[in-house]
């Protein structure tokens, strides 16, 4: 079932306290209406009540989840009236009760490709077989990756609703990342619970959920320890380049894979570091995070600016989701280390997806320069999280 708003409030509304004034600028107004516009078409389009996900794809649906908490923590009033409390509670409670097995696959250039089949109250059929429901309670499945896009969601919307419930989950989704310590190479986590890959994702979100919960549990001093220590073995082993961008992960013998420079692998760490500064007061993480992020815009983006993957346009449901990552957490690094390179090109790219990357039907592609190529949930709510960027910096 896919949901329109109005089903979804009738259901469920959850209004936000509005904490401040509306001030916008012109420009900020605009971005906004254009996030509304676009959310809009995310949830008539690719939601669903039933499962709490979209477009059936469960990793990305947690970034989908985190840039809607985003937008309404920049404006609670236009978030009440497009009933995003109710969204994210409805999502908080199906979706962890829905999905019912993963499958993943990695190619030699690190592009992973997830399968998911879906609870069979809803799809009784996958692939001409029948499926039993399983589940992810408390957000919890094999790969260390997928929980961290969660909690990472989930503490975005603890910071937007003051929900404890969102927190306490956030908790015990990384009480079981912790148990993909123990590598081969003398700190960081495994990519999922075969324990055969380290990957530099599940490596960032690792040290973005420990800063994050040690912001928010200051008295739990084990969370900024986990975070400090991590971020000290991540930026020694060796998966940061020569040019500054970050591959894929690391071989069998611990050395850098060479496997592609993903733009949402040059994303996390920073949101990751801003998290770190805020909970140490140590400025020099924010000029790590600064440099990381100047050379991935300089290794990623096209003349104008643009941000692509090497992907386009065949990016599977994974690497659709990349780029809103990174603008995203850029987003976050600009309001902790401003700089006017960063809000230019936030700005750009957030262009560029209205004017160039929207069909007629309001539905966002996966090449952020244009034409509309490859929609789907994962390329809309990316290019979302652009648009949502841009409103903070404009």
């Amino acid at each position: 079932m896919v949901a329109n708003l109005g089903s979804l409030a009738a259901r469920a509304t959850v209004f936000l306290m509005s904490t401040r004034p509306i001030t916008q600028r012109a420009d900020a107004a605009t971005y906004t209406n254009n996030a509304a516009a676009a959310i809009t078409t995310l949830q008539n389009t690719w939601y669903s009540v039933g499962t709490g996900l979209w477009d059936n794809a469960w990793w990305n649906s947690a970034n989908a989840f985190t840039t809607l908490a985003d937008f309404a923590d920049l404006n609670r009033d236009v978030a009440n009236q497009l009933n995003i409390g109710g969204i994210l509670s409805n999502t908080f409670n199906q979706a962890q009760k829905t999905t019912a097995s993963v499958s993943k696959s990695m190619n030699a250039a690190g592009l992973v490709t997830s399968s998911y089949a879906i609870s069979k109250r809803d799809y009784p059929t996958i692939r001409g077989r029948q499926m039993s429901a399983q589940g992810f309670p408390n957000f919890i499945n094999e790969f260390y990756d997928d929980e961290g896009w969660w909690a990472l969601g989930l503490i975005r919307a603890y910071d937007v609703t003051t929900d404890s419930d969102y927190l306490d989950m956030a908790k015990r989704i990384f009480a079981d990342m912790q148990t993909g310590t123990g590598t081969n190479c003398n700190g960081g986590i495994w990519w999922n619970k075969d324990r055969k890959y380290v990957a530099a994702i599940a490596n960032e979100l690792y040290l973005s959920v420990a800063a994050a919960l040690a912001n928010r549990e200051p008295t739990n001093k084990d969370y900024l320890n986990i975070a400090q220590s991590q971020w000290a073995w991540f930026k020694a082993s060796g998966m940061i380049n020569g040019d500054g961008t970050i591959n894929d992960g690391l071989d069998s013998n611990c050395k850098n894979n060479g496997a592609n420079v993903w733009s949402y692998n040059q994303g996390v760490v920073l949101g990751g570091l801003v998290e770190l500064s805020r909970a140490t007061g140590d400025k020099s993480v924010l000029t790590d995070a600064t440099n990381i992020a100047k050379a991935a815009i300089k290794a990623l983006t096209d003349d104008n600016g643009i941000l692509h993957d090497t992907c386009e346009p065949n990016c599977g449901s994974d690497g659709n989701q990349f780029k809103g990552i990174f603008n995203r957490n850029l987003r976050y690094l600009h309001a902790a280390a401003p700089s006017d390179d960063f809000k230019t090109f936030l700005i750009k790219n957030a262009d560029s997806n209205w004017s160039k990357n929207r069909d007629g039907q309001g539905k966002l592609g996966v090449v952020w320069s244009g034409p509309v190529q490859g929609v789907s949930g994962p390329t809309h709510s990316s290019a979302l999280d652009s648009i949502v960027a841009a409103i903070a910096v404009a």
